[in-house]
């Protein structure tokens, strides 16, 4: 009798410690499924209708519907999306995140190394949304192609490029150019924006620029703009434009991308909810095909994908940085 009631006593204990161990991993399901309880935040650098703003608004919705909660976007445009990204960096309430472009990550503490923030170590990585490359485009008297790239090399003095800022993708770009292109000596003339830099080239101020596809290719089917060449391999968004390899420019492959993240103390239920939840987003057809429409690529990453892409990018920045001792502050 007293060995079967030792047994009984083993048993349940033994069922206790299993149920106590099994708390834990309880609690932690509980605070992945409720998260988020309250609407989520995505700030954006940029004004509306900027490339940051297109990736915001178009996974809002089915983001919101997938998380039960509202998705709310917030411009907050102002120094190449650095307040916005800030802001991000410093966020506490476990529902704010950013939509940011290349330059917020991988070259703006090297152009200013009084920026508030640590683009390494005050965010937690998300995801890459959108990718595209950079059109080389010229004013439409000057030649096309190797032809065109010939007589930048000739061109001296009278050459000169816009761009939407200082250290900005496509000034970085153009100054990478230069490095690929020898003799290329062109002079930057910096805008607002790239609806500035093509009224500028539409009225002979300057004579080229490094932008998108979604804004140089209406400007190129009308004829009011040349497109040289892309700045990296064949790209389904411009079929019809060639790589500027095909020219002669070697070692050339830049992209203009957007990113979603958030602060670093993001909650872990909250990083691994909204990965999972975009890498099904950034595959529906109907989403990649409103991004291809703007002039995008969908793509979705991992976040340590998205890490490696920004580290793999600030090696090249840096490096063009520094040598042109290029600075913003």
């Amino acid at each position: 009798m007293r060995s079967d009631t030792n047994k009984r006593t083993l048993l349940l204990s033994a069922l206790g410690l299993a149920a106590g161990a099994l708390l834990p991993a309880a609690g932690v399901l509980a605070q992945q499924a409720a998260w988020p309880t309250k609407p989520v935040r995505i700030l954006v650098g940029f004004p509306g209708g900027s490339t940051p703003d297109i990736s915001a608004r178009t996974i809002a919705e089915p983001l919101a519907k997938a998380l039960g909660q509202p998705v709310v976007i917030e411009n907050k445009p102002g120094a190449s999306g650095n307040i916005a990204a800030d802001q991000v960096a410093k966020a506490t309430d476990d529902h704010t995140l950013g939509v940011v472009i290349n330059g917020n990550l991988t070259s703006s503490k090297m152009l200013n190394p009084r920026l508030p923030y640590d683009p390494a170590k005050d965010f937690s990585y998300l995801s890459l949304l959108t990718t595209a490359p950079l059109i080389l485009v010229t004013t439409p008297n000057e030649p096309s192609g190797a032809a065109f790239l010939e007589a930048a090399r000739k061109g001296g003095s009278r050459w000169n490029y816009g761009s939407v800022g200082v250290g900005s993708v496509g000034h970085l770009g153009m100054e990478l150019l230069q490095s690929r292109v020898s003799g290329m000596a062109a002079q930057h003339v910096p805008y607002q924006g790239n609806p500035q830099v093509v009224t500028a080239m539409l009225g002979g101020q300057v004579h080229m620029s490094l932008i998108p596809p979604g804004v140089a290719m209406p400007q190129v089917r009308a004829g009011k703009l040349r497109a040289v060449g892309l700045t990296g391999g064949r790209s389904t968004l411009v079929p019809d434009v060639p790589p500027l390899a095909e020219a002669g420019v070697r070692d050339f492959n830049l992209e203009v991308w957007t990113a979603l993240l958030g602060p670093a103390n993001l909650s872990r239920a909250a990083q691994e909810r909204i990965t999972r939840e975009l890498a099904v987003i950034m595959k529906d057809p109907v989403v990649r095909r409103r991004l291809f429409d703007q002039g995008w690529q969908a793509v979705g990453t991992s976040p340590e994908g998205m890490r490696l892409r920004v580290k793999d990018e600030a090696t090249i920045m840096s490096r063009i940085i520094s040598t042109k001792g290029i600075k913003t502050q």
